[in-house]
């Protein structure tokens, strides 16, 4: 697991990016006119594919491919799919959209560097720390 600041940062600056870039365009181009259930598989197709040419266009020479292409993918796929479905049934402005999009793609970004973690040992989560 990475843990240079450098690398960290690009993760979480990678995700924020992916995740407001996904939401901002989820909250363009779906309306209340969509179902709810379309609207949520369309979205998360969608954000996939926003998150990876955002992830190979800006962030993959620089901070490397698996380090980033997992993260950006799932933070696109959530970020489409609750963004398009918050749109379908209320007017989402764009703003919103960005904002909330950011703020999932933060929350993706604890999430898999917390299972990272403890996937690879390095951290464990449920010591307490008693010597027992």
């Amino acid at each position: 697991m990475e843990k240079r600041f450098y690398f960290v940062f690009g993760d979480l600056l990678s995700n924020l990016v992916a995740g407001g870039l996904v939401g901002l365009i989820c909250a363009a181009v779906f309306s209340s006119s969509w179902n709810m259930i379309i609207a949520m598989v369309v979205g998360m197709a969608l954000g996939m594919l926003i998150a990876l040419i955002v992830t190979v266009a800006l962030f993959l020479m620089l901070f490397g491919a698996m380090e980033i292409m997992i993260p950006n993918m799932l933070t696109g796929m959530v970020v489409g799919m609750i963004i398009s479905m918050a749109a379908s049934m209320h007017e989402v402005p764009l703003l919103t959209g960005l904002q909330d999009g950011a703020m999932v793609g933060f929350i993706v970004f604890i999430i898999i560097y917390c299972l990272q973690s403890r996937m690879s040992g390095k951290v464990n989560l449920t010591e307490t720390g008693s010597g027992e």
